[in-house]
């Protein structure tokens, strides 16, 4: 499969499922409520201002649009060089997630984070779909090239 299909396949996949999550987030779920799952995961409705996992909240909704789009620019024109299929992979993940937040930054100014991990009173911050998209593929991305890189020595 050519490198362009395959990380449109992948991104756009990931921008779907994370704007349908989202969506049904907002539709079904009021502001600031929660529903248990398991004993260490809930679903919440929050709206995020700040960056992934609430990091960066001083950069302001148009830091993070242009941040989103430099990223974006920065991954397709990357990937027209990616050696190998598995980094192509951790880079369509990374896109798809950077998309699917952008979509919620230009359409409402905030992200929609759903997801709220806990261990006891210590919560993660809550995130979403496009939220775990990248850090998979950045934990994707860093094992990847440090695996290469090993096999150079």
């Amino acid at each position: 499969m050519p490198r362009a299909l395959f990380l449109t396949i992948v991104s756009v996949s990931i921008v779907i499922l994370d704007y349908i999550t989202k969506r049904l987030i907002e539709s079904y779920i009021k502001p600031f409520e929660s529903i248990d799952l398991l004993p260490f995961l809930k679903i919440v409705h929050v709206k995020n201002p700040a960056g992934a996992f609430s990091l960066f909240a001083g950069l302001g909704n148009k830091g993070f649009i242009l941040i989103s789009i430099a990223a974006i620019i920065f991954i397709i024109l990357y990937a027209i060089k990616v050696p190998t299929r598995l980094e192509l992979f951790s880079l369509s993940l990374i896109l798809g997630g950077a998309i699917g937040n952008l979509i919620d930054r230009l359409t409402i100014g905030k992200v929609v984070d759903f997801i709220d991990f806990f261990i006891g009173n210590w919560h993660w911050p809550a995130f979403n779909v496009a939220d775990s998209a990248i850090t998979i593929g950045m934990v994707l991305f860093l094992w990847v090239n440090l695996m290469q890189k090993r096999r150079c020595y």
